[in-house]
């Protein structure tokens, strides 16, 4: 007789979870012990570096499509001759191809793997876009002593999941737009005030030097004449999201406009969406009129695409601020309980997008050739762009620089703390 034994995910995530915190406990307790025998052994003569064995600074990458983002920062360190440690859940993130010589990369497992050694991580600052820090299995570890979220788009963080950045120390902004959400949200959890540092986006940075330089290069050229219609679905993910919602109905309708149409799915949805979205891929293959897209990197798919109708995404931004093109979207019917936006007006998790877009709903997908036709040729939203573009988007260049200004200052100002502590402690004991 075999026994089979189930528990559900969320169980197994609070274990794990308790594990680790034990195991956490017990680590610290075992080092804090040896540093105390040391103590007393060397008659109180304990003489270590300034940075001892602790990383300076640490960079966490759930996934190598985050590349885009962080490759602006890591040859600014390099440049710089600061050290860096990479970590990455990606066997193949690009960050393996590059030559660095101030910049160790090293593959740290998936999943539960991964978030064991990130909750043991020892060193003075770790550097993340991911979100929900010490929500789920990724714990705050005791070895670090400043967290700092980075943002990989532009817009507001209220449609992360639900305590996304309660927990960061420190949170570097794109611009003003997400200052005043973080604040409320502190008020309204009686959260200690975060950090706020206005430095910008790489990733946007990036997007408009290429395609600056790219323009250049095209300059003369007919290769780039628009032959026809080039319409991309982009959505997020989850049951919220645009394609997951709407599914057949959808691709049916966009197929209907005769357009040339690319769908790419959120990256998240190939694993919280997949039985679906592998039914959709099966049921619309490849063909003349549609194509799926899955590239590491999204500038070629937004450069080639005439018009974008996505939902809630961040990448909304991208489309918009980098190449002023139109968007129509549909958020009406987003449900925001497992969002940070359940704390807001629900009004306030669309607005930016009315701003930049024009929304449609299911009754709009007999005439979604003509609203498509329509919003390529309305120039009115132009100024909203533009107006979004300046709160969203500062410091347009200069990113990757003020990310590490920010981080080397952040350090010198911690190692300076923790000397002036240790000598005190050091007179007190003399004393």
């Amino acid at each position: 007789m075999r026994l089979l034994l189930y528990i559900d995910p969320g169980t197994g995530a609070m274990l794990f979870s308790i594990i680790i915190g034990v195991a956490s406990a017990l680590l610290f307790l075992i080092q804090k012990l040896k540093l105390k025998l040391k103590f007393l052994f060397s008659g109180g003569k304990i003489h270590t570096d300034k940075h001892g064995k602790k990383t300076p600074y640490l960079i966490f990458a759930e996934n190598k499509r985050y590349w885009n983002l962080f490759k602006p920062i890591c040859d600014e360190f390099e440049r710089r001759g600061e050290d860096l440690v990479y970590w990455t859940q990606s066997k193949d993130d690009p960050v393996f191809s590059e030559k660095y010589e101030h910049v160790k990369a090293e593959f740290i497992g998936e999943g539960n793997k991964a978030f064991t050694k990130l909750n043991f991580a020892d060193a003075t600052i770790l550097l993340a876009t991911t979100p929900n820090l010490d929500v789920y299995q990724w714990k705050r570890s005791k070895g670090v002593d400043r967290y700092v979220h980075i943002y990989h788009a532009a817009g507001k963080h209220i449609l992360y999941r639900m305590f996304a950045l309660d927990f960061y120390d420190a949170v570097l902004l794109t611009g003003d737009l997400q200052r005043p959400y973080i604040r409320r949200l502190e008020e309204m959890r009686d959260l200690p005030e975060k950090e706020l540092v206005e430095v910008g986006s790489p990733i946007l940075d990036a997007m408009a030097a290429r395609l600056e330089a790219e323009k250049k290069n095209d300059a003369g050229s007919d290769e780039h004449v628009k032959d026809g219609v080039n319409v991309l679905l982009a959505p997020s993910w989850g049951a919220s999201s645009l394609l997951m919602k709407y599914k057949d109905a959808l691709i049916d309708a966009l197929l209907a406009t005769g357009f040339s149409v690319t769908i790419r799915p959120h990256p998240q949805s190939f694993t919280s969406d997949k039985e679906e979205l592998d039914r959709l891929m099966a049921k619309y293959p490849d063909s003349d009129k549609l194509t799926w897209n899955r590239d590491n990197n999204n500038f070629d798919v937004l450069k080639r695409s005439d018009i974008m109708i996505s939902d809630f995404s961040g990448v909304i931004l991208d489309f918009t601020l980098i190449f002023d093109k139109p968007v129509l979207y549909s958020a009406g019917e987003l449900d925001t309980a497992i969002y940070d936006a359940a704390w807001f007006d629900k009004e306030e998790a669309v607005d930016l997008y009315k701003k930049l877009g024009i929304e449609i709903t299911e009754s709009d997908f007999p005439t979604l050739r003509e609203k498509i036709l329509a919003a390529i040729d309305d120039e009115s939203l132009s100024d909203a762009r533009r107006e979004v573009r300046d709160l969203a988007w500062v410091n347009r260049g200069q990113a990757a620089s003020a990310v590490v200004d920010y981080l080397t200052a952040k350090y010198k100002e911690l190692t300076e703390i923790d000397e002036s502590q240790t000598k005190a402690s050091k007179k007190k004991k003399d004393n």
